[in-house]
């Protein structure tokens, strides 16, 4: 079993191997993957090359699997207080990896950030939002097993996922970010884009406003869980009492209907000749009683008959 903690190098996995790895994640088991050493090594040497990302201005490309693209995104003063966005996403629902790397003195690159895409509708996504207030990611891989085997707990455990990210805001400057192919076999196809909020004002009060309310919920539901669970053993307990009552009603309706059957004209004839036959046994008839008496009785005669012989003299 693969569990939350533990990281796959799928650059180091044989074809057979990120075959099971890829059935496993097809069931829905979740798998957390990480990123191949040699493009942190030859990031953190800084022999990488990096492509302009101007803001607003979306790039479309495809990345092999293991390989990382990497955008340098220049903001002002002006747009680094605003808050800036960016995202990445794909349209063929491809697995990859939103990376954002912190400049070395020495001149190379260090991971800072990573973000991995998750299915939002018919596509997959993945973003990075530095907006000056705390913003949270959404791991939806948090509990997975957990809600996969109860489903009531997908309600109460959904926004566990729910983790504060590490960075805010950029100073301005120039910020390196990276779209890294994280598919099982075969490419990967993206669109990146960065964006300042200057002109999204309205989106980023919307925003905000939810990251507050889900943070809320979360705690709502946690208090709504003990209570669920309560009544939901209240619950088990008083089904099993009602189908107890209802198998006791029905055996007292049965018995009542027997008792009020048993008032019936034909039941006490039968009781009367039963009583009336002295005891005699069940199948004997009152004809054969009588012709019983009369046989006795012409016994009796017969044995009482005074018989005269006559003698005869030759």
């Amino acid at each position: 079993m693969i569990g939350n903690d533990m990281e796959l190098d799928l650059s180091n996995l044989s074809t057979v191997n990120t075959m099971f790895v890829a059935l496993f994640s097809k069931l829905g088991v979740p798998i957390k993957t990480s990123i191949s050493p040699t493009v942190l090594e030859e990031a953190n040497n800084g022999i990488v090359t990096i492509r302009p990302l101007p803001l607003g201005r979306p790039v479309n490309d495809r990345v092999e699997r293991q390989v990382a693209h990497f955008y340098g995104v220049t903001i002002s003063k002006e747009q680094a207080v605003a808050g800036v966005v960016v995202r990445v996403i794909s349209q063929a629902q491809s697995n990859i990896k939103l990376l954002y790397f912190e400049q070395e003195e020495t001149g190379g690159l260090s991971l800072a950030l990573q973000e991995d895409s998750v299915k939002t509708g018919k596509v997959t996504s993945a973003g990075m939002y530095f907006l000056n207030f705390q913003v949270y990611r959404l791991d939806l891989r948090m509990n997975a097993l957990a809600m996969a085997k109860d489903t009531e707990a997908a309600l109460f455990k959904k926004l566990e996922g729910l983790q504060p990210c590490e960075m805010s805001e950029l100073k301005a400057g120039t910020h390196i970010f990276a779209v890294y192919g994280d598919n099982f076999f075969k490419d990967a196809t993206y669109t990146i884009e960065a964006i300042s909020v200057v002109s999204h004002q309205d989106s980023v009060q919307r925003l905000k406003d939810i990251e507050a309310q889900l943070l809320k919920k979360r705690s709502e539901l946690r208090t709504f869980e003990t209570e669920y669970r309560e009544v939901l053993a209240r619950f088990a307990a008083v089904s099993s009492r009602f189908k107890e009552e209802e198998a006791a009603v029905e055996q007292l309706l049965r018995t009542r209907e027997d008792v009020q059957a048993s008032f019936s004209s034909s039941q006490s004839r039968m009781s009367h000749n039963t009583e009336a036959s002295g005891g005699m046994g069940l199948g004997t008839s009152m004809d054969e009683s009588t012709s019983e008496s009369r046989d006795k009785a012409s016994k009796r005669k017969w044995f009482g008959w005074n018989f005269t012989v006559e003698k005869k003299y030759g």
